[in-house]
């Protein structure tokens, strides 16, 4: 029996069989439609039931494996926005802390092929990495959830490392 070469086929198939038919070719300028079709693709593959992708507003999302994923096409910018959420703050975050995160960037520290981005609107820190061009949809899936796996070690790991560099440096400095 003859298998088909693993070029990317099966999840072709996937898509074209969900009714989602493929993005667009990768490399090409990103529109709103294909931005929608990647992140329903990307939706279905994470096991959630078909979705819009995006609404009438240009948002979406997926809570999956203890991650929250938001997405926001910019109509101005022909990009779309993939957002990990790493922590939300209650009240708005004490001086330092953000800086403390973007330190922590700085340094090497694993943003998961994100950039730090704190959202003052929802006191939302994230790892966020932005598209304006059409990737392939399995790299997309892959980054994707290489994002979501970066932010839950950001909220358990970094977090703490952060607090305590901001909060007790003086603790830091004595190991």
């Amino acid at each position: 029996m003859a298998t088909a070469p693993r070029s990317g086929l099966a999840g072709l198939l996937k898509s074209w069989v969900a009714g989602l038919g493929p993005a667009a070719p990768a490399g090409i300028p990103l529109t709103r439609e294909t931005a929608q079709r990647l992140v329903q693709s990307f939706i279905h593959s994470e096991g959630a039931p078909i979705s819009p992708g995006l609404n009438a507003q240009g948002f979406g999302g997926l809570a999956a494996g203890g991650a929250q994923l938001y997405f926001e096409w910019h109509e101005e910018t022909q990009a779309l926005e993939c957002s990990a959420l790493v922590y939300r703050f209650r009240e708005p975050p004490k001086p330092g802390v953000i800086a403390g995160f973007q330190a922590e960037e700085q340094e090497g520290t694993d943003t998961g092929g994100g950039t730090v981005d704190y959202e003052p609107e929802n006191r939302g820190l994230y790892l966020t990495r932005t598209y304006a061009q059409v990737p392939e949809e399995r790299t997309f899936a892959k980054e994707m959830r290489r994002l979501m796996k970066t932010s839950r070690k950001w909220n358990t790991e970094v977090l703490d490392r952060v607090a305590s560099r901001v909060f007790h440096p003086e603790e830091l400095e004595k190991r």
